[in-house]
C-alpha cells in the first residue's frame, strides 16, 4: 500500500490555509518581541547596581579621607585629606569626585560628591550624584 506524502495532492489554498493556522514559530516570534524588553531591563538593573556601589565608595571614601584628615598635621589636613578621600577610588568614579575637608571646633568632616557612571558612557548622562559624608575628633597635637 502506497501513502501520500502529506499535503500532496491537495490545492495550494487549502496548504496556505493549514500553515498559516499552525503554531509552528510561536515561540520565537514571542522571544523576539519580548528581547528589548529583556534588555532594557537588565540595563536598568545593572544601572542600579552601579548606583548603590557608588554610595559604598562614597561613603568608604569619606571615611578614609576624615581618618587621613584626622592624622595629619594641622597644616596638611585639607591635601591629606583630599588624596586619602580620592586614593582607592578607580577611574570611573575618580573622574567625577569632588572631596571637600572643613576642620573646626576640633572636629574634621569630609565630603566626598561622586558621580554615578553609565553603563553605556557618553550616550546618556546619569544625573544622580551621590554624597558620603564622614566626621571624626581631631587628634591631639604635641
Amino acid at each position: 500500500m502506497r501513502t501520500r506524502a502529506a499535503g500532496a495532492g491537495e490545492p495550494w489554498s487549502r496548504l496556505l490555509r493549514r500553515r498559516l493556522r499552525s503554531d509552528s514559530g510561536q515561540v520565537a516570534v514571542e522571544f523576539l518581541g519580548m528581547a528589548p524588553t529583556i534588555i532594557i531591563t537588565l540595563v536598568l538593573l545593572w544601572q542600579c547596581a552601579l548606583l548603590g556601589y557608588t554610595y559604598t565608595l562614597a561613603g568608604n571614601a569619606a571615611d578614609e579621607a576624615v581618618r587621613a584628615g584626622t592624622a595629619a598635621p594641622p597644616g596638611n589636613r585639607d591635601g591629606a585629606c583630599r588624596q586619602a578621600g580620592l586614593d582607592k577610588l578607580s577611574e570611573a568614579w575618580r573622574s567625577g569626585a569632588e572631596v571637600g575637608c572643613a576642620t573646626g571646633g576640633g572636629f574634621v568632616k569630609a565630603d566626598v560628591d561622586l558621580k554615578v557612571p553609565v553603563l553605556f558612557p557618553g550616550v546618556i548622562d546619569f544625573p544622580i550624584t551621590v554624597r558620603g559624608h564622614a566626621g571624626a575628633v581631631e587628634e591631639a597635637t604635641d
